[in-house]
């Protein structure tokens, strides 16, 4: 059997507050969905969430030159989206690029727990989800990407990038296929 960790990417109140409502309320409720299922099936979840000093010392290029102020620690901007299903013991980790893997303990902890396949959620497609994606398929992990469960601000560059990555570095499913998937093995 294939251990499976759920892994949320970036559903903090900055990259949500550039969506529209109703994409915020998909995301939050099929995200949800999934972690309730995972939660049933006595299954990892790790939350990767971005945050900066008020500095910007830690921020990437562009956020330095453009003095680019998102996710700042103690901001309400840092902080999951307040409908999620977070639980204060759930594995948290926060990340300064658009990778979860770059220079965080994301590697060490599916290690540590045996896994081999990602579910990955979370904002946005193109830059967080996809550059995650990358990097799991480079340390031959596989990755699903539940489609109700993922967005991004650029609809063009979305597209864009699960059509770059579907079938090839990762596989696109519906979250009712994962959470059957989930009973059957």
């Amino acid at each position: 059997m294939t251990k499976r960790c759920l892994v949320i990417i970036d559903l903090i109140n900055d990259c949500l507050d550039q969506l529209p409502a109703g994409k915020v309320d998909r995301l939050v409720t099929n995200t949800n969905t999934l972690l309730a299922a995972f939660r049933q099936s006595g299954l990892p979840i790790i939350w990767v969430r971005q945050e900066f000093r008020p500095d910007l010392s830690d921020a990437f290029l562009e956020m330095r030159d453009k003095n680019v102020r998102v996710a700042i620690e103690g901001t309400r901007g840092a902080q999951l989206h307040p409908d999620l299903n977070w639980f204060p013991n759930d594995r948290t980790i926060i990340k300064k690029r658009y990778s979860a893997f770059f220079q965080t303990e994301l590697e060490d902890s599916l290690r540590e727990l045996g896994v081999a396949q990602l579910v990955l959620c979370g904002v946005n497609t193109h830059a967080c989800i996809r550059t995650a994606a990358i990097d799991a398929y480079q340390r031959d992990l596989r990755v699903v990407l539940p489609v109700e469960c993922i967005d991004s601000y650029s609809e063009e560059h979305a597209r864009i990038s699960l059509d770059y990555m579907n079938g090839k570095i990762a596989k696109t499913a519906t979250v009712a296929e994962i959470i059957e998937a989930l009973t059957v093995t």
